[in-house]
């Protein structure tokens, strides 16, 4: 499978991130060989690291919650049907958010950084943790990825709440 992704980052912050492009290819792949996709032949992921006013604007508009986040996902295909599908979907990241989860759970930006990649990839593929079992398996794979990548476990001693 070819899995084409498309950044853009419309924000002057990510600037603080200097590696955050490749970074991105790089955990985008394991998420890929972790997850065992199946998807087409080639597929798009768009991903725009933007800001907060951003983020929340999207955040009010799509979900009806005014208020930014740090992650927001669009997928554009159900799992059933990613076969078909060219564009996987959208990922949103806003910095300040990011900057303040890393700050308060003691990761480091680049770090967490990766762990909301993967997490916002998951969810265009399908993973999802309405459900504790959900969770559970979401979860296990983030660890597997992360892992893959030399980052610490974001779960561990209960630093990341969902």
């Amino acid at each position: 499978m070819k899995l084409s992704l498309d950044i853009s980052a419309p924000s002057a912050l990510w600037r603080g991130l200097p590696r955050a492009r490749a970074m991105a290819r790089e955990t985008i792949a394991a998420c890929v060989a972790e997850s065992g996709l199946a998807a087409g032949e080639s597929a798009e992921v768009s991903l725009c690291l933007t800001d907060d006013a951003e983020v929340r604007a999207l955040n009010a508009h799509w979900r009806g919650v005014d208020k930014p986040t740090s992650v927001l996902s669009f997928p554009s295909a159900p799992r059933e049907r990613l076969r078909e599908a060219r564009l996987l979907g959208d990922i949103g990241l806003a910095f300040e958010s990011l900057s303040r989860e890393a700050e308060k759970s003691g990761a480091s930006l680049a770090d967490h950084y990766r762990h909301l990649v993967a997490h916002g990839f998951l969810h265009l593929i399908g993973y999802d943790h309405q459900t504790d079992e959900e969770a559970e398996r979401m979860e296990a794979l983030e660890r597997r990825i992360l892992a893959r990548l030399g980052v610490a476990d974001p779960y561990a001693d209960g630093v990341l709440e969902e």
